[in-house]
């Protein structure tokens, strides 16, 4: 029986066109299955690559948006400074004493343009009792010399020419560095250096907790006791330059001939 089988099968043979029909379509078949395959890699391939460009473009726009560029430091009796990014929009608001965080907590100025944020403070009704008690008021443009910091400065100061006891200058982020580090606003650090230059032995603690009002009186009552005639013209200079120097007479608004 199984030789008859066997003999059977021997006598199949199939014809060499069947063949080659065959071979040329199971290599069709498999082909397409590679190319099918090939297709959707490359399509993965770009969708990936379209997923990082978005990434990249979110991280780069958010850093854009949310860096700030130039900050404003504004002292009186609150200290508070806000962070603007190259947009002139405010990005952040820090206090940087009781008052300073109870004023920043009582703001809504996240995103507005500098101007209008500077606006609602100088509207704050605790601003304005403060400015009518003859307190003194001081902001300062923190930045690397260049255009936005130094429009801002000429913004403000034209907007605070017409605003009794008020002083306007400009100050690098170094000194504003150095600020942050000791707890300070950069606006009372530089009026604390002014006091430092004038008696060595003051010290921060004692400088902290004054309003910028207190501190202008003992920095002219320090001056007015120095009989150092060099002396004199230190507090001449252009607001950054270092202690002592264009705080006192760097655009003051007010009381221009005494208190």
């Amino acid at each position: 029986m199984n030789g008859k089988i066997k003999e059977t099968f021997d006598k199949i043979h199939a014809e060499e066109p069947l063949k080659e029909k065959t071979k040329a379509f199971l290599a069709q078949k498999t082909q397409g299955y590679t190319q099918h395959k090939s297709r959707q890699m490359r399509n993965y391939s770009y969708l990936v690559s379209a997923a990082v460009c978005l990434v990249l473009m979110f991280v780069g726009s958010h850093w854009l948006y949310f860096t700030p560029t130039t900050e404003i430091s504004i002292d009186i009796n609150p200290s508070i400074e806000l962070g603007i990014n190259r947009f002139d929009k405010v990005v952040s608001v820090s206090g940087y004493n009781a008052d300073g965080q109870e004023l920043a907590d009582s703001l809504h100025i996240k995103f507005t343009d500098y101007g209008e944020a500077i606006r609602q403070i100088l509207e704050n009704k605790n601003v304005i009792h403060l400015l009518s008690q003859d307190e003194l008021l001081t902001i300062a443009v923190i930045g690397p010399n260049g255009t936005q910091s130094e429009r801002i400065l000429s913004h403000i100061e034209s907007c605070m020419a017409g605003q009794k006891n008020a002083y306007c200058y400009s100050a690098h982020f170094d000194e504003a560095g150095t600020a942050h580090k000791m707890g300070l606003s950069c606006g009372k650090y530089h009026a604390f250096l002014e006091v430092q230059a004038l008696d060595p032995d003051i010290t921060l603690e004692e400088v902290q907790n004054m309003t910028m009002r207190e501190i202008r009186d003992l920095i002219d009552e320090l001056s007015a006791g120095r009989n150092d005639p060099s002396q004199s013209g230190s507090s001449q200079g252009t607001g950054h330059n270092g202690p002592g120097k264009g705080y006192q007479h760097r655009h003051q608004y007010g009381h221009q001939n005494g208190q």
